[in-house]
Order: structure tokens, then C-alpha cells, then sequence
């Protein structure tokens, strides 16, 4: 009997019969690749796809299961160069304690010396021990979390950011380091003078098992060791450490900053006529600036007499000053000023949060903003324009016909007009300068900081 089309229902698959069979015959190459491509599934580090065949699953770690052989030794040696960092800074920490306890403390207690002496022979010792104790306390604090989270290799671990939050401790260690010459002389010269010092070191030296056989010379060298060591300890772990890691960036900008403060250190060594300096690092251009700017900050710190670790700073650079005889340079145009080039640093004094904290996450209030003029170098040295320009006497402000500058008048003193060569760092520094002008000045803040109100100056514009 004949049926009509449509009450045919298929029963085969829609592929046709010959499709089907070629399917059929090539499903055992298909499993085979599928079985071959987990085999060598790419490396979840690298991306690579030389995964070893696991054999013996007993033997291999699951959480190396994603990793190639490369990538598993760079794990490996990462681990280790973390830990040593963390151990050497314990082992560093504890020759710090043992300079207080078993030297500093007993010749106190004794009045062997005096409070100036032991202060010239021990420096600031306290203030790397406080830094050492809170570092110290964040790196094993990191490890613990890791391990608790199971991270074996401790791949969350980011000791170039712990660094960076630390930087505090590289001004502690120069100071330490550039009286380190003047504190052996003073400590030879005492142990010559007083028998009694003498007889306390020797007996100390032979007789302490705490001391390792070692004298106070050579506990007193332990800061100039640990600072000189921290780019090795991060280049290791930099090696080990994917480009693609959280961690890189910082971990490089940490060595960066650690080699420029030594450099600085050899500079400043130098200056002062000692023969003795520090391990000699590379000076590219970027390290040079650095070492530039670091000298910079020095210079403002002292010229404004703030707490380093209540100091931040907002911005630095090159700009271009002048100061207009009158307030009509406006209609004439920038181009009748006369510009000189000037370092300008933008500093701010921030309340902290908390007293026990060395840099907390939230800064506080702002106290004081001011600008520091330098002039550029002369005969090795930095030299200020003037005395710091506190920006809570100050007002900001910017004119569309000139906007390749902006002005700051000083209230009932001087006016200065900036730029920068690039116009858009010009209207950065305007905006960053005139935010905290506003913020410091309560009278200009109820009038948005107009340059024409409450104010008696030559220099004020039309």
C-alpha cells in the first residue's frame, strides 16, 4: 500500500547513511585527539602547551595538575625566594634586638657611657627595630593567610606591595648608614678611653651565647647588610615571578626604589668625605632622576619641618615661573613673561588616623598644603627659590586666553604664573594645586576662590 507523505515519520538520523558511517568510523581519531589535548592542555600560568602525561595520578599534585614542568620549578623557586625574604628579615630583626638587649640596654643600666654617647655609637636603632617588628608582622601575616587558604606555593603572597607600604624604612636606613662611619670612630675611641667599656665587650663577646662568638662592630654592621641585600632578595623573587602576576609591576618598582636610595646614599657618603660606601648599583637615567628626587624631598622636608610619615607627596617636577610686574600680562600674553625653569613640589601634611599605625590605608584630614620652589642644581646642591608658598594663603586661578598657564597669588604678597611644556600636566598641576588651595582656605571656599574678593594686591587680575 502506498502512504501518503506526510505520514512517513523518519527514523534515521537526518545526516543521511553514508554521512553516518563516516562519523561512525571517525569517532576512535576524534576520542583520540580529545584524550591527546588533555594530555597537553596549556599551562595555566604561560599558556603553554608542554604539560607532562601523567601516569601516576598518586604522584601528581593536583594543584600542579594545569602547570607545565617550567612553570612548575618557577613555582617552586618563587616559594623559596619569598620564604628566604621573610626568614632573612626574622634572622635580621633578631640581631637588631640583640644590639638593644644584650649591648645597648646593660651599658645603659651600667653607665658605662652616656645618653649622647650611646646615641652617637647606636644611632637610630630604635626606629629600624619599630620598622622591622611592623614589616615583619605584615610578611608573616601574608604567609599565614596563604597557607590557610591553601596556597601552597604562596602565589597570593605580594611582597613587592608590602614594599612599596614600607618605603618609610629607606630614610631610617640611610640615616643609619651615613653616621654609621662617625658611630665605629666613636665606639674605638671609648673602648679605648674606658677600661670598664672594654672588659664588658670582651666578656660579652667570649662568654654570651647569644652573641655567636660575634663583637658589637659587627652586630652594628647588620643594617647596612640588610639594606644593600633587599635588591638581590627581590630580583630572585622577580625571576621567579610571571610577567602576568599581580605582583610584577611592584616588585620591579620596589628594586628600582631600593637601588636609587642606596645610590643616594653613596652620593650623600661621598659629600660628607667618607672613604667608605655601599654596594655600587648601575646608574641608568631613570635611577639618576630618582636619586634627584629623592634629594628634592629631603630639601622640603627640612625646609617645611613636617613628620616624614605625616608628609605625602602630591606631585613634583619641572615647571616653568615667572612673576608678572602687574595684573595686565593677562591682555599682552604669556609670551612678554619671563620664564625660568624651577623644580616645584607639591606637599601635603595629612592628620594620622591612628597613632600606632606607620602609614594607615585611610589618610586623615588634611592639616597643611604648601609649594616648594627649588632652583635647579648649582655646585651639587639644591637651593629654594623661597620660603615655602602655603596654599591656604593662596588662590589659584586660570584665564581661557592663557591656558597654557595658571596663576597663584599669594594674599597681599606676590603673584606667580606656571606652566609645564605640556599643556595637559599644566592643567593637571592648576586643578591639583587649586583643590587643596580651596579645601585650606575657608573664606575662599564660601566664594569659590575668586581672585577679585577679600584680597589687596597690585598683581590681582581685572
Amino acid at each position: 500500500t502506498q502512504t501518503k507523505s506526510a505520514d512517513v515519520e523518519r527514523a534515521d538520523s537526518g545526516i543521511g547513511q553514508m554521512t553516518a558511517r563516516k562519523w561512525r568510523n571517525r569517532a576512535p581519531e576524534t576520542l583520540s585527539s580529545l584524550q591527546a589535548w588533555e594530555a597537553h592542555r596549556p599551562c595555566t600560568d604561560c599558556g603553554e602547551r608542554d604539560l607532562p602525561v601523567e601516569t601516576d595520578v598518586q604522584n601528581c599534585n593536583q594543584r600542579r595538575a594545569d602547570l607545565c614542568e617550567k612553570c612548575c620549578k618557577r613555582r617552586t623557586e618563587r616559594k623559596e625566594s619569598v620564604l628566604e625574604f621573610v626568614n632573612t628579615e626574622a634572622s635580621y630583626g633578631e640581631d637588631l634586638r640583640i644590639i638593644k638587649e644584650e649591648f645597648y640596654l646593660p651599658m645603659q643600666a651600667a653607665g658605662l657611657l652616656s645618653q649622647e654617647q650611646l646615641q652617637g655609637i647606636f644611632s637610630n636603632i630604635q626606629e629600624l627595630i619599630d620598622l622591622n617588628e611592623s614589616f615583619l608582622e605584615i610578611l608573616q601575616e601574608e604567609i599565614d593567610q596563604a597557607f590557610d587558604q591553601g596556597d601552597d606555593d604562596l602565589m597570593t603572597v605580594c611582597i613587592g606591595e608590602i614594599f612599596l607600604e614600607f618605603v618609610n624604612m629607606l630614610p631610617a636606613f640611610q640615616t643609619y648608614c651615613l653616621q654609621q662611619s662617625s658611630s665605629v670612630n666613636m665606639l674605638n675611641a671609648l673602648e679605648k678611653e674606658k677600661e670598664l667599656l672594654r672588659i664588658f665587650l670582651n666578656v660579652s663577646q667570649n662568654d654570651n651565647t647569644a652573641l655567636r662568638r660575634m663583637n658589637l662592630r659587627s652586630f652594628l654592621m647588620a643594617p647596612l647588610q640588610r639594606v644593600t641585600k633587599y635588591p638581590l632578595l627581590l630580583s630572585r623573587i622577580i625571576k621567579a615571578t610571571t610577567e602576568y602576576h599581580p605582583d610584577h609591576g611592584s616588585l620591579r618598582e620596589a628594586k628600582s626604589r631600593i637601588e636609587s636610595h642606596l645610590e643616594h646614599i653613596n652620593m650623600k657618603t661621598k659629600q660628607e668625605g667618607n672613604t667608605w660606601t655601599l654596594r655600587s648599583f648601575r646608574q641608568d637615567s631613570k635611577k639618576k632622576r630618582e636619586v634627584i628626587n629623592i634629594e628634592m624631598r629631603e630639601t622640603a622636608l627640612k625646609t617645611v619641618g613636617w613628620l616624614r610619615e605625616e608628609t605625602r607627596f602630591v606631585m613634583e617636577g619641572s615647571l616653568q615661573l615667572a612673576q608678572p610686574p602687574d595684573g595686565q600680562w593677562v591682555k599682552k600674553g604669556s609670551k612678554t613673561l619671563k620664564f625660568q625653569n624651577m623644580q616645584v613640589l607639591l606637599l601635603v601634611n595629612m592628620k594620622r588616623v591612628s597613632e600606632s599605625s606607620l602609614e594607615s590605608a585611610e589618610p586623615g584630614p588634611v592639616k597643611d598644603a604648601v609649594l616648594v620652589l627649588i632652583r635647579d642644581k648649582n655646585n651639587g646642591k639644591f637651593h629654594l627659590l623661597r620660603e615655602p608658598l602655603r596654599l591656604s594663603n593662596c588662590i589659584v586661578s586660570s584665564d581661557p586666553d592663557c591656558d597654557d598657564t595658571f596663576e597663584l597669588i599669594e594674599i597681599r604678597r606676590e603673584a606667580f604664573v606656571f606652566r609645564d611644556s605640556d599643556r595637559a600636566r599644566t592643567h593637571h598641576w592648576f586643578r591639583q594645586i587649586r583643590r587643596y588651595s580651596r579645601e585650606l582656605g575657608s573664606w575662599k571656599k564660601r566664594r569659590n576662590a575668586l581672585p577679585n574678593i577679600m584680597i589687596s594686591t597690585p598683581h590681582t587680575r581685572p
